[in-house]
């Protein structure tokens, strides 16, 4: 089946971070290359971490509401592809691509010990597309749309721990389309699906007397059970099956440190991320399909990350009592090992820098943007790997704008 999804979900690192994650979801956690896990202030403590939803104004509620706008550079490709034993000449840009993202927040006001919180994200998400004839066949576009409901509950112990654990519920939808006639196979493929799944997340937060927030929060891996129709096409005649195929997105922990220096807050993170657990992608037919096919759109594919670490620095400096900036930098592990990168996810490990601010309005109402910028380093693949790709993918990353609003009562 979609084997966009297994791509997709992995390759939402196109938008601003490697393998599926799309972690920036407010003003704060854009600007601070989502350094926001242990001072986090506001209703995005939500998706950051839940648990220190227990620390803001206990008789207040908070609303965070933007919106991100995505722009995806054409990566490019200089080298071979090997195809049935031929070798072709493969130099390409994929297309410029452009996506809008909407997230929202809500923190409940205290009930005791005990608060709530929900937040509404696109966690996930790409659309990559070659126009180049060789490229065509793996991957003339490959498209995802997510959305995430995360829902939590807090409960303060005392006046400086407390937990959390909530739901990771997700909706994906996407699409596949292959075209072999570049490469001189008169096959092709047009895929679509969907799929409901399900997670969960805990958070820890320690706000010590000094100053000092610890913090640490763990979503687990989620089963992404993909069913919808393929159409696949040899000489121009086409079959219709019922496909499905299972993936995981793996799960994730991170560990964060802040501190409150005078006007400043600074925050340091490290994140796990286990992607060791992708060791192929399998996709499922309701009945058999055509041997020419097979090596192409059935045969498992090998997949076999590795677990990456993330780093990320995140800076709060309060100008005045209506103005905070903020700025971040974060340096981001690919999982993809050169032997299996592919069209699809043409993925490198990536430096993140960004910038941004805060502005209060009055007691109730602040606004604020942040500029994001994910630079990709240049991968190269010295021999031929295991999906025929020999030569050099650069440019890529991302440029991210996040716009919104703060709004407590």
């Amino acid at each position: 089946m979609n084997r966009v999804f297994l791509s997709l979900i992995a390759a939402a690192s196109i938008l601003s971070s490697a393998a599926y994650k799309l972690p920036e979801q407010s003003i704060d956690g854009l600007a601070t290359a989502a350094a926001n896990v242990a001072n986090c202030e506001g209703a995005d403590c939500a998706f950051y971490n839940p648990a220190n939803i227990s620390f803001l104004q206990e008789n207040t509620q908070f609303i965070e509401g933007g919106l991100s706008f995505v722009h995806l550079p054409s990566v490019k490709f200089e080298g071979t592809q090997t195809i049935l034993s031929q070798t072709y000449k493969a130099d390409a840009k994929s297309r410029v691509d452009n996506a809008v993202i909407p997230y929202f927040h809500y923190v409940s006001k205290a009930y005791g010990p005990w608060r709530y919180s929900v937040s509404v994200v696109v966690p996930a998400g790409l659309r990559k597309r070659w126009d180049s004839p060789i490229q065509k066949l793996y991957a003339k576009e490959f498209s995802l749309k997510t959305l995430m409901l995360n829902p939590s509950i807090a409960y303060k112990f005392n006046k400086n721990f407390s937990l959390a654990i909530g739901a990771d519920i997700v909706y994906s939808k996407g699409k596949v389309y292959s075209d072999g006639s570049g490469a001189n196979l008169p096959i092709k493929r047009q895929m679509k699906g969907d799929s409901i799944d399900y997670g969960f997340n805990i958070a820890a937060a320690l706000h010590l007397d000094n100053g000092i927030n610890l913090a640490a929060t763990y979503r687990s891996k989620i089963k992404l059970s993909e069913k919808g129709k393929a159409n696949l096409y040899f000489g121009g005649v086409g079959q219709k099956y019922n496909a499905s195929v299972n993936i995981y997105i793996p799960a994730a922990l991170s560990l964060a440190v802040s501190k409150d220096f005078n006007k400043f807050s600074l925050e340091f993170v490290y994140e796990r991320t286990f992607w060791s657990s992708y060791k192929s992608l399998d996709f499922n037919y309701d009945r058999e399909i055509l041997t020419a096919l097979k090596p192409h759109f059935d045969d498992p594919i090998a997949k076999n990350w590795k677990d990456t670490n993330t780093f990320r620095l995140g800076l709060k400096y309060r100008y005045s009592d209506k103005l905070t900036l903020l700025a971040g930098y974060a340096y981001d592990e690919t999982p993809i090992k050169s032997k299996y990168i592919s069209y699809e996810l043409p993925d490198s490990d990536a430096h993140v820098f960004s910038i941004g601010f805060n502005y209060k309005q009055n007691s109730n109402l602040t606004w604020g943007a942040g500029l994001l910028y994910d630079y990709k380093k240049k991968r190269v693949i010295n021999t031929p790997n295991n999906n025929g790709l020999k030569g050099k993918f650069s440019k890529g990353g991302a440029m991210l704008v996040t716009a919104g609003f703060k709004y407590s009562f």
